[in-house]
């Protein structure tokens, strides 16, 4: 099974530092040799983003930063494992070199989670697909 990790945080004036980097360089490099993170990426500041939100059939897009905004996406994580425990674990691993924020797991659709849309239990939370 898969999870994405999302991790937000306050946002930061400055980039990590080297000593930063290389420590979550170590655990990046390990997970993806050991096959349990398939993917990660961090992310850039607000002020170079863009919100987007349809509503009433229309969209509106807002330039950042996004003043009004507490936290902030940090970065993701893609996560192979074989249950939801595990990923937790890896995510407190994740958090302890991080500091500071949360991170929200959810895990993604796969073809062997999903058979009929309308008998399908989906794992963890017992919510019928489709409801």
């Amino acid at each position: 099974m898969q999870f994405l990790s999302i991790y937000k945080t306050r946002e930061r004036a400055t980039p990590p530092t080297a000593e930063e980097m290389e420590v979550m360089g170590k655990l990046v490099e390990e997970g993806m040799q050991a096959g349990w993170l398939l993917a990660t990426e961090g992310c850039l500041p607000t002020s170079m983003g863009a919100q987007l939100r349809r509503s009433n059939g229309k969209v509106v897009v807002t330039d950042g930063p996004f003043a009004e905004t507490r936290e902030v996406t940090g970065g993701f994580a893609i996560l192979k494992v074989n249950s939801k425990a595990e990923a937790i674990e890896l995510t407190k691993r994740f958090l302890e070199i991080a500091g500071d924020g949360e991170c929200e797991l959810r895990q993604l659709y796969e073809a062997d989670c999903v058979g009929s849309r309308e008998t399908t239990r989906l794992p963890d939370n017992g919510v019928a697909a489709g409801s």
